[in-house]
């Protein structure tokens, strides 16, 4: 299906960017709504660019006005204050609304894998993952009640060439070619799922304009599902050097560094292994084409060229020192 008027709520971020992309060589009409800040991240030739704060409702009245889309895709909606305003503005003017949720509101830990649609939303550790699930709480109580035309998706640990997925982002990787040690939670061997932004780019501009998918929620992640101890081994390697790894208790890991702590205790730190048949039905073409040890080399190569973004955190660095004591 093309030629639809997609609204993008967000659209220059690690996830919506490559979807942007992915939209617009299907041939849909692409609007994207960002606060208008410079980033790295750019649009495609073609795209509407609107600028409003989702912030300050006022700004996005005053930039969208009265105008109508076949599919509103939010990414940027965290609480349910902003769903709920999403609902009164495109209630009857959007053929669909994609609520971009997050696989992190699966139950933790997971009684069983591979988690499913069907697994229950309930995470006792993270603030973040339970205001998602109350807005999926909204949106399909808004669903059943209204006909609000929802699609949930819930996508896992996205990445694109410019994000590290370790604790410590690039600290970690300047640890490593320095010789220094550097900390995995726990004992290295859970299981982790990676999906490059180009790959969920498929998942999610596939399922666009799709009645079947109305009403219902998608997981998409990929097949990659490497373990801790390889995520960090395979950056290293793709930075020229063997890491030296140590494992710490991620409870030892979230006392000491509290801000990480919830989405390591409430995510990273639990096997997870994602079943996306439900998504596979719609959307065939979906599949995994970069998997992690690809998609290291390819961060690491990004790094390389952009020194710039090789910031080492001295705090977190300090800390660091502290774990593997």
């Amino acid at each position: 299906m093309s030629g639809l008027s997609v609204l993008f709520l967000g659209g220059t971020g690690i996830i919506s960017t490559a979807s942007v992309r992915r939209a617009v060589a299907e041939g849909h009409r692409v609007t994207v709504l960002t606060r208008g800040r410079p980033s790295w991240r750019t649009l495609p030739d073609g795209v509407e660019q609107l600028v409003a704060d989702q912030g300050d409702q006022a700004s996005v009245v005053a930039a969208v006005g009265d105008r109508r889309f076949d599919v509103v895709a939010q990414f940027l909606a965290f609480t349910p204050d902003r769903v709920r305003q999403d609902v009164e503005r495109w209630a009857g003017r959007t053929g669909q609304y994609v609520f971009v949720s997050s696989a992190s509101a699966y139950q933790k830990p997971p009684a069983s894998l591979p988690v499913t649609e069907a697994t229950p939303l309930r995470n006792p550790f993270w603030q973040y993952s339970r205001d998602k699930i109350a807005c999926e709480d909204l949106l399909v109580a808004a669903y059943r009640e209204r006909g609000f035309p929802v699609t949930i998706v819930r996508p896992s640990h996205t990445y694109d060439d410019g994000t590290l997925p370790t604790l410590g982002g690039w600290t970690d990787i300047a640890r490593m070619r320095a010789g220094r040690p550097v900390v995995v939670h726990g004992d290295g061997t859970s299981l982790w799922t990676l999906t490059h932004t180009d790959d969920f780019a498929v998942g999610f501009v596939g399922l666009l304009g799709r009645p079947e998918a109305v009403g219902s929620a998608y997981t998409i992640t990929g097949d990659s599902t490497p373990t801790w101890d390889q995520v960090y081994t395979w950056l290293g390697r793709a930075a020229g050097v063997e890491p030296v790894l140590v494992h710490v208790a991620s409870e030892t890991i979230a006392r000491e560094l509290p801000d990480k702590g919830p989405g390591l205790l409430g995510d990273k730190a639990h096997s997870v292994v994602f079943d996306t048949t439900a998504l596979r039905r719609l959307v065939p073409a979906f599949t995994t084409t970069v998997p992690y040890a690809e998609g290291a080399r390819r961060t690491i190569a990004w790094f390389d060229a952009h020194p710039e973004a090789q910031v080492v955190d001295d705090d977190l660095d300090s800390a660091f020192d502290r774990l593997v004591g």
